[in-house]
């Protein structure tokens, strides 16, 4: 219960920020329907007051966010008398449908995180960007801007393009908006970041609902019920989990600007463009710009894509170029505005388009056809069916698509063109993106998936055109019919997803929220954050931001690989150092610090021949496979030997031996079993510099198959490095 009470106790927050905002920005003649911008002008608001309470030098919204309330307040108040309680109440009654749909699928989306999880935590698929925005969320929650503190002013480690500071990286190239969003509401529901992440995702899904509803009704002029269908479709669609999955906020944030910035620039160009009229969407305009430029400020160059394309079409149809001009300028004058407001975010645009070009981000998603499009996949990694499936699918959907088109087009209805615009320049970016990525063997299809969930409100209510052949008899029969289908294999994805998210793969569990604790120690000057997997990597930096931190590897923007400065390791995954006197600390289970300056001191990493980690969903039990042969890299930085004792957890699929080589020199044999146990390696001497300890078995790698090729060796579950003081060599 307690996650459903901090679920819609967030959307109710957003909601009570944008209410009077909606009601100010709403043009008169939609007056009545000022609920459906109620989110997106909840999020803006509140991005725009911790923007101003950051560059005022505020020591975080703990110092401000509850003086901040009285802002939605005199807003609401305001509003209400200058619109009249007539448009307060009518917006609430109108929409009850949809918001009934919003809160379904809140309920729905939480579902899954109140099972994984016995408290609020983060959880993921795959997508590690969850601890990236608990980071920022953190900066803007307990720092000033000129705090130069622990991690934040680490300029070898956090330098990215102009920022050289952990601070100004947010809210010069970072997506500001997710984490100012999270650090808000985390202070007025007295909850961490860590416990709002995934959460706040959730919201951002479900909010959405009633622009994507207006999106059909008001755009392309459809029924209600067709409109409340496509909004619920959105609502469990597969394009949109997988985001949520994924926890990825920046993106659904900027589909709520796209969707404003959309119906704002039709129905401007549909509406009397004379006199104050021209200026009457200045309000929305502001909003979504500003909601752009705070989160997904990149997507600034394509985010009026389809208006333009509308607007520019008639024009050059109807010969209209000085009412082109008249709506370019109603168009740009706000964007203006909010690029004063926002000028930094503005001035760190081109080094964020650099940043996409130099680093290769994401993965690889499979590029969807027609039927994809409409979020008829396989599975929750968006994979395609069979051609022969995709091929029957495409034939239907594609056929009623263009035979709705052609009987708008002749029955001159202006919709069929709006159709248009809202799908083609979406889909002709996402198929270069996609072609491009296949071309130079990239990620560009990661790129590609972004630009269709940004675009997917009005790209889904236009590729359903095909409900507005829905009259009477046959054809009445045949929507429906495709109806249902599409609704249905979209649900039976969802489904899959809520199986899936009960069992994440990544967890903020308790080992990881124990490491909270190092922050407040003294003796403990700085850390060196050596842990393999990127997921719990990043979440230890989010967890020790007033500690400097280095890292061996370039985990994330704002986290550089350096030299080891640190004082202590912070020794992760699946390999321990325990020195002598006192030197090494066991944090718990999975976690232990190693201090860097003791006269033991040595590391220990996987070399070569590993498999990736793997790990059993809500628990703390973690392994790698050896990919049969396999090596651990040991560097002594001491004048002298090392006497070492090794300890195994470890097991196999056969029983086999196991051969510890040093530096090419046979040491020990031990023998290995399908049990899982602790096997004790006697001493071995570690010379000083690199070394390589080898683990060779004569015993060929096997295969499980079943689908699962790899070639297995050891399953390691432990090891530990125990290493050995002159005084127990004079006690032996």
């Amino acid at each position: 219960m307690y996650f459903y009470l901090v679920a819609f106790g967030l959307l109710a927050h957003v909601i009570f920020w944008g209410a009077g905002l909606a009601l100010l920005v709403m043009p008169g003649r939609w007056r009545n329907f000022w609920t459906v911008l109620v989110v997106p002008a909840g999020f803006t608001l509140q991005a725009l007051v911790v923007w101003l309470g950051s560059n005022a030098g505020l020591r975080g919204t703990h110092t401000y966010a509850w003086a901040s309330e009285v802002v939605p307040v005199v807003l609401l108040l305001g509003a209400g008398w200058w619109r009249g309680q007539g448009a307060l109440w009518a917006g609430v009654k109108k929409f009850w449908p949809v918001w009934s749909a919003t809160a379904v699928t809140l309920a729905v989306l939480v579902l899954p995180l109140a099972r994984a999880s016995k408290g609020l935590t983060p959880t993921s698929l795959g997508s590690c960007d969850a601890a990236d925005y608990a980071a920022g969320a953190r900066v803007l929650m307990e720092f000033a801007q000129g705090d130069r503190q622990g991690f934040l002013g680490l300029t070898e480690v956090v330098r990215v393009m102009s920022a050289d500071n952990f601070f100004d990286y947010w809210t010069r190239l970072n997506h500001f908006t997710p984490a100012a969003l999270i650090a808000l509401n985390g202070t007025i529901l007295d909850c961490g970041p860590y416990e709002l992440t995934s959460l706040m995702t959730m919201v951002l899904l479900a909010g959405s609902l009633p622009m994507v509803f207006w999106t059909a009704r008001a755009v392309l002029r459809y029924e209600g019920r067709a409109s409340w269908a496509i909004a619920a479709l959105y609502g469990v669609s597969p394009i949109t989990w997988y985001a949520v999955a994924h926890v990825a906020m920046g993106q659904l944030l900027a589909a709520h600007a796209i969707m404003l910035l959309t119906w704002a620039g039709v129905a401007l160009w549909r509406g009397r463009m004379q006199g104050r009229r021209v200026w009457q969407f200045s309000g929305v305009l502001l909003v979504g710009y500003a909601l752009v430029l705070s989160s997904y400020n990149f997507i600034l160059l394509v985010c009026v894509a389809p208006a333009v394309a509308y607007a520019g079409g008639l024009a050059a149809w109807t010969v209209q170029w000085g009412r082109l001009g008249r709506w370019t300028l109603a168009m740009a004058a706000p964007l203006i505005v909010a690029g004063l407001i926002f000028w930094e975010r503005v001035a760190g645009l081109a080094e964020r388009l650099a940043l996409l070009q130099q680093y290769d981000f994401g993965w690889k998603i499979p590029m969807l056809a027609p039927a994809g499009w409409l979020g008829m996949v396989a599975n929750t990694g968006l994979s395609p069916w069979p051609t022969w499936a995709r091929a029957g699918l495409a034939v239907p959907v594609v056929g009623l698509l263009v035979s709705a088109l052609v009987r708008g087009a002749k029955l001159r209805r202006s919709s069929a063109f709006v159709a248009l615009c809202l799908s083609l320049p979406p889909l002709l970016g996402y198929g270069y993106l996609n072609l491009r990525g296949v071309w130079l063997g990239t990620n560009a299809s990661y790129d590609a998936y972004k630009i269709l969930a940004v675009f997917y409100p009005g790209l889904l209510a236009a590729l359903v055109y095909w409900v507005t052949l829905d009259r009477q008899g046959w054809r009445r029969g045949l929507v429906v019919t495709c109806g249902v289908a599409v609704a249905a294999m979209n649900l039976v994805v969802a489904y899959r997803f809520t199986e899936r998210l009960e069992h994440p793969p990544l967890i903020v569990g308790r080992e990881l929220l124990q490491l909270q604790k190092l922050e407040a120690r003294s003796d403990i000057g700085s850390l060196n954050i050596r842990i393999p997997d990127m997921w719990s990597r990043l979440w230890a930096n989010s967890f020790l931001l007033k500690k400097p931190q280095y890292f061996e590897t370039h985990t994330y923007e704002g986290r550089l690989n350096t030299p080891l400065r640190g004082a202590w390791d912070l020794n992760g995954g699946l390999v321990g150092v325990l020195l002598p006197d006192g030197g090494s600390e066991r944090v718990n289970a999975h976690y232990a610090l190693v201090n860097t300056t003791s006269r033991y001191f040595l590391r220990v990493s996987l070399g070569d021949g590993w498999h990736d980690l793997e790990r059993l969903s809500r628990t703390a039990t973690r392994w790698n496979w050896t990919k049969g042969d396999a090596t651990l890299r040991i560097d002594n930085p001491q004048e002298r030997p090392l006497r070492v004792v090794c300890r195994f957890n470890v097991r196999s699929e056969t029983d086999r031996d196991l051969q510890l080589w040093l530096n090419g020199r046979r040491l020990r044999t031990v023998k290995i079993g399908t049990e899982l146990k602790v096997v004790r390696v006697p001493e071995i001497m570690v010379p000083a510099g690199m070394s390589v300890l080898e683990l060779r078995s004569s015993t060929p790698p096997t295969r499980l198959g079943g689908g699962d090729a790899r070639p297995l060796g050891f399953a390691m579950y432990g090891i530990e490095l125990e290493v050995k003081s002159e005084m127990d060599e004079t006690e032996n």
